[in-house]
């Protein structure tokens, strides 16, 4: 059990949330490391809000992600359904059948060489290149490691990535995978391309069953259960099977916070009609569904917009990435989701995801966007005030949410957290007596910092704020996107490239409701009235119906109406 902690169970549903997720897990498992001494205090986040102890068949304690997971035949590649660390009672039940038997395998597939080493249920090999072998004291908590030395792993190369699976480094509780094998994630034919081919999977009697099954597996462990975080495709059927379990979720665990993160692949081809059809409307039709059954919804995607017309993915400063690779896209939206979802899952101090959301969605406002700012660009002779102030009257996050630029607009309400930055580099380290350039260069402590650049970027704006000393961890297999201008912690060197890989950055990361989404959302409206859906009755085919169209027009412009207010900061 998780011994107070007060536990959230994560949903990840689709293939491209299944990359985003790898990521997100293998940073968790990254920051896992105890401290070498044991007078240092504990880490700043609680892992227990996202991890449960558990025990093999063997005795052997383990310490794995509170995770449900679905994704379409043939997506696991070489991993198991039912993971490598246990061996599930059921699955090695005995055969009753005492005649004849004929046995049909399928061919495996080779398991990349990356994972090669990650070696079954006696230990896990973190991210630091250490096998840990786990015992749980009390069961609670990170479990004090027994370390020995491991080969180096492999890094990983982008070509060798093809699947989601290909660099997962944690082991998964046998309950975490749900397969849904009447459509193929490979080929042309038997795909799950559209909203109503989702939602009627969670009609069946097969999978709604193995849905629950799991679902009162993990709650009925937990203690303090917060809620419920949906990492879940949006521009595929995905869409609807993640408006099926928001609904569900709801139903059943009534003032439980969901929070659902849509996900969204990088930059579309014009000259993929269909698809991009899909993928409006599937978007169009998850984002309403969603917000109706979950306390907030946050879509997350590099592309610069959510319509038909392509726009280029968005950049940042001192990374180079292929947003055409989602293994790329995947580590990039995980280390901002680490950042903006600190807050409910402190150690000390901590806000619930229920609170969170009640701040961010008030008036309507389920929908909210992400912005990130990776890494934060501090030079180490610099402090906190003196890189917010280069900042200028600049919105300091990269836009996450592909609502297009941010300047001009007008935020309602905000959550930020800044992580990674030491101590004596927050506040202002001017000799006494030296005049100061800013209001900012005067507060005593980094929170105050914060808050007050907060408050001058935007007056009269609800908005809560964090500092965190933890940095993001991005050792492999995060793949490699860092400039050359970057120190080992992540921060912009004022010299030459001293040739260090980058270990760890600082991250601002944002959640805000954002007038943005009046004109997204009008936007998004707008173009579903326009489509002429005799030619896509394929769509409607799949269990939508011409009622269902209409209804979903209708709350998206009632939606987008919510962020009215003006694209000026003066009111």
């Amino acid at each position: 059990m998780a011994g107070g902690a007060r536990e959230v169970l994560t949903l990840q549903l689709g293939h491209f949330a299944g990359f985003v997720g790898a990521h997100w897990w293998n940073q968790q498992d990254a920051a896992l490391c105890r401290p070498t001494d044991a007078k240092e205090p504990p880490g700043e986040l609680c892992p227990d809000v996202l991890y449960r102890t558990g025990r093999t068949l063997h005795g052997q304690e383990t310490y794995t992600p509170r995770l449900i997971l679905m994704d379409l035949k043939g997506s696991l590649s070489s991993l198991k359904q039912e993971g490598g660390l246990y061996r599930d009672k059921q699955l090695d039940a005995a055969i009753a059948w005492q005649g004849k038997l004929t046995t049909h395998k399928e061919e495996l597939y080779p398991k990349n060489p990356y994972l090669q080493d990650l070696l079954g249920a006696e230990g896990v090999l973190s991210s630091d290149g250490i096998w840990r072998v786990k015992p749980i004291p009390n069961g609670k908590g990170p479990p004090p490691f027994t370390t020995t030395t491991a080969p180096k792993p492999l890094i990983p190369t982008e070509g060798s990535i093809r699947v989601w699976s290909d660099f997962l480094r944690v082991h998964l509780h046998p309950r975490s995978i749900c397969m849904i094998q009447k459509y193929n994630h490979d080929g042309e034919t038997g795909r799950l391309e559209a909203f109503g081919q989702g939602e009627s999977i969670l009609k069946e009697p097969k999978y709604l069953e193995a849905l629950e099954d799991r679902l009162h597996f993990y709650v009925e462990e937990c203690d303090y259960l917060q809620g419920f975080q949906v990492l879940c495709d949006l521009h595929d059927g995905f869409s609807g099977v993640g408006a099926k379990a928001a609904e569900l979720l709801q139903d059943e665990y009534s003032g439980r916070g969901i929070i659902t993160w849509g996900l969204l692949p990088g930059p579309y081809r014009l000259g993929e009609p269909q698809k991009n059809i899909y993928r409006l409307l599937n978007t169009a039709f998850g984002l309403v569904h969603l917000s109706a059954h979950s306390s907030l919804v946050c879509p997350l995607s590099l592309g610069g917009s959510l319509g038909l017309r392509p726009e280029p993915p968005v950049s940042f400063p001192h990374l180079q990435y292929d947003a055409a690779l989602p293994f790329h896209c995947g580590a990039i939206l995980a280390t901002a989701l680490d950042t903006v979802t600190a807050p409910y899952r402190l150690r000390s101090s901590p806000v619930s995801m229920v609170h969170l959301a009640d701040m961010l969605n008030f008036s309507g406002k389920k929908v909210v966007t992400a912005g990130a700012t990776i890494p934060f660009p501090l030079v180490p002779s610099q402090s906190l005030p003196d890189t917010l102030m280069q900042f200028g009257g600049a919105t300091p996050w990269t836009p996450l949410s592909a609502c297009g630029d941010p300047a001009g607009t007008r935020c309602f309400a905000q959550s930020v957290v800044l992580r990674g930055l030491e101590r004596a580099r927050l506040t202002s380290q001017l000799a006494p007596g030296t005049p100061l350039p800013s209001p900012l260069h005067a507060c005593a402590t980094g929170e105050e910092v914060l808050a007050q650049y907060l408050e001058q970027q935007q007056p009269r704006v609800r908005s809560s704020s964090h500092l965190l000393l933890t940095p993001c961890k991005v050792a492999p297999p995060y793949p490699y996107l860092f400039s050359s201008s970057l120190s080992q912690q992540g921060l912009v060197l004022d010299g030459p490239p001293t040739g260090a890989a980058v270990e760890s950055i600082p991250v601002l990361g944002a959640l805000c409701s954002s007038s943005s989404l009046n004109r997204t959302l009008g936007d998004l409206a707008k173009e579903l009235a326009k489509l002429d859906l005799r030619r896509w009755a394929s769509f409607m085919d799949a269990g939508v119906e011409q009622d269902d169209l209409e209804e979903t027009l209708q709350e998206l412009r009632s939606l987008a109406q919510c962020y009215q207010g003006g694209d000026s900061l003066v009111d």
